[in-house]
């Protein structure tokens, strides 16, 4: 493992994630078919930063990996990947240097501080970082590609999820 990084960064907390996930259950991506919902609480100090949020229909949410399932790596061996080998940073391994996850979900609504999401992949009371809007013209990037995904043999090139 290399060095330390210095940090002088601070991150708030400023809310939980509620899932029905507490061990191996939790799925590896937020996008997998999944009937569960998730409840996302956000304490009462932010809850003004909420005014608008409703009108999307997906957001971006960032949370604290605090419970990994082993230690960092710098090198991920992804499901999809057929054996191969990549970096952590070209992956979605949950292993991280930082331990930050980032999920994209459907919002269904806002209630008293609580929004209502589509299933996401974290353990239940992981700690909320932050939320975002997802802007479909800005975020939804023409000509983007699956990096090594694209490059498999299995014939997964190009292949697109519904």
């Amino acid at each position: 493992m290399p060095k330390k990084a210095k940090s002088t960064a601070a991150c708030r907390f400023i809310g939980e994630i509620r899932t029905p996930y507490n061990d191996a259950s939790c799925p590896r991506f937020a996008d997998e078919p999944l009937p569960d919902t998730a409840r996302i609480m956000v304490y009462p100090e932010y809850r003004a930063g909420l005014k608008e949020l409703e009108k999307f229909q997906y957001i971006y949410v960032l949370f604290f990996l605090d419970r990994p399932r082993r230690e960092c790596s710098l090198i991920a061996h992804p499901p999809k990947a057929q054996g191969r080998e990549v970096g952590v940073f070209a992956s979605r391994s949950p292993n991280r240097p930082s331990r930050i996850g980032l999920s994209v979900v459907r919002l269904f609504k806002i209630k008293m501080g609580v929004l209502l999401t589509s299933a996401i992949d974290a353990y239940d009371h992981t700690p909320l970082i932050d939320l975002k809007p997802y802007f479909r013209d800005d975020d939804l990037k023409p000509g983007a590609n699956n990096g090594w995904l694209d490059h498999l043999p299995s014939g997964r090139a190009g292949k697109k999820r519904s």
